[in-house]
């Protein structure tokens, strides 16, 4: 098994990990709109955080194992998500639509929020907002990656 093989097949558990993640952030948002409990916004809070985590670290392997060159300065985490949407030549295609990116980049600054904030300071509304973005974010990420290891296995 090839290392491309290899990180495929992490892709693939990653999006399904990610799948259940989107699942729980909604039944957290519709049990928070029952409840009026605002404890439920903040778990939600943290699973958006587990969300674009999970989501990094996918590229931190793909830069790691395809690019062979991680960002590692003080704002690497945005110039991974600049590296994931270019194309590199003779190397690989984009991994992800600059549409995907640009709705990552919501949960990557909200992600450094509540890295932060004491979770009681979050913005209930700006949780619930990211929460019902969420469906259609994990679905471009979803089809992004799909694409991407189609790639790695085509090559492997």
């Amino acid at each position: 098994m090839s290392q491309y093989t290899a990180l495929a097949a992490l892709i693939e558990q990653t999006v399904v990990d990610l799948k259940d993640v989107d699942q729980r952030v909604n039944e957290l948002l519709t049990q928070a709109k029952q409840s009026s409990d605002r404890a439920y916004l903040e778990a939600a809070a943290l699973y958006l955080h587990t969300f674009y985590s999970g989501v990094e670290q996918i590229f931190v392997e793909i830069a790691r194992e395809v690019d062979t060159a991680v960002p590692t300065h003080e704002s690497w985490h945005k110039a991974m998500l600049l590296q994931m949407s270019a194309e590199i030549p003779n190397v690989r295609p984009p991994v992800l639509a600059v549409e995907t990116r640009h709705c990552l980049e919501e949960y990557r600054a909200f992600r450094h929020v509540v890295r932060n904030v004491y979770t009681f300071n979050l913005n209930p509304n700006r949780i619930a907002e990211l929460a019902a973005m969420l469906p259609a974010c994990y679905q471009a990420v979803q089809q992004d990656l799909a694409q991407f290891r189609q790639f790695l296995l085509s090559v492997s």
